[in-house]
């Protein structure tokens, strides 16, 4: 029995934009070919990301790199087969009553490979300086909106450390449980507690949506490249674990 048998919709919180496609795109894209409606929240617009040398370097450091990375997350997402698409801070991923706000990427620092902390240099409205109340509540908000079967998002750490990604999995499952709705964290390698879903057969699909974040990444046969020349086999195989 497996635990996606009776979902029917699933909401994915993610941090920044090419997230997404990353870790679980895969998943999505498996999701959505078993007509299974797929939404997607994503919390800031990655303005601190790195960029590819190339033509798009010149966006760097500029309001025109949030703008790209949002143009490149909403083609990302139509070729996952993402139903529709929401940034954590405007309606309607937003506590009633609020105004809008948005939610800026906090950076990070390296700690040792493989494991990030938080930037020396975050700014006071980034995500992570964020009260978590607030994000809960925003959470809260788009969950009752969609009203999903399951949530999906990052383990304890945020996958490697991103003081973002640790924000997302604090929020997500805390207003998850508010409305008691099942929570499944994303899962790098198989635990005994948790399912493993080998999705290959959607590679071309992710391949393709990878390309789409081209400010932030590239393709090399089976790996991707980071901005910083970091390479990481390209993901379709994914562990769930429900918390």
């Amino acid at each position: 029995m497996s635990l996606l048998d009776s979902v029917t919709s699933v909401l994915f919180v993610h941090a920044h934009p090419d997230d997404e496609t990353i870790s679980t795109g895969g998943l999505i894209a498996y999701l959505a070919s078993r007509g299974i409606r797929v939404s997607l929240v994503t919390a800031t617009r990655g303005e601190r990301g790195e960029v590819v040398a190339g033509p798009l370097s010149v966006l760097a450091g500029t309001p025109a790199l949030a703008e790209e990375r949002e143009r490149e997350l909403e083609r990302a997402a139509r070729a996952l087969g993402v139903d529709e698409g929401f940034w954590l801070g405007e309606i309607p991923a937003r506590a009633p009553g609020l105004p809008a706000r948005r939610y800026r990427d906090s950076g990070m620092e390296w700690i040792r490979p493989g494991l990030a902390g938080p930037a020396a240099d975050s700014e006071a409205d980034a995500l992570a300086r964020a009260p978590l109340a607030e994000v809960i509540n925003d959470l809260m908000a788009v969950l009752r909106y969609v009203r999903p079967s399951l949530v999906i998002s990052y383990d304890a750490i945020g996958g490697y450390g991103h003081p973002d990604h640790v924000r997302v999995h604090d929020a997500a499952l805390g207003a998850s449980r508010a409305l008691t709705i099942p929570y499944a964290e994303i899962l790098g390698a198989c635990a005994a507690d948790a399912e493993w879903f080998d999705l290959d057969a959607e590679r071309e699909t992710v391949v393709a949506a990878l390309r789409f974040h081209a400010s932030q990444l590239s393709v090399d046969g089976d790996d991707v490249v980071h901005s910083g020349g970091q390479r990481d086999p390209i993901r379709t195989a994914i562990g769930l674990r429900l918390l």
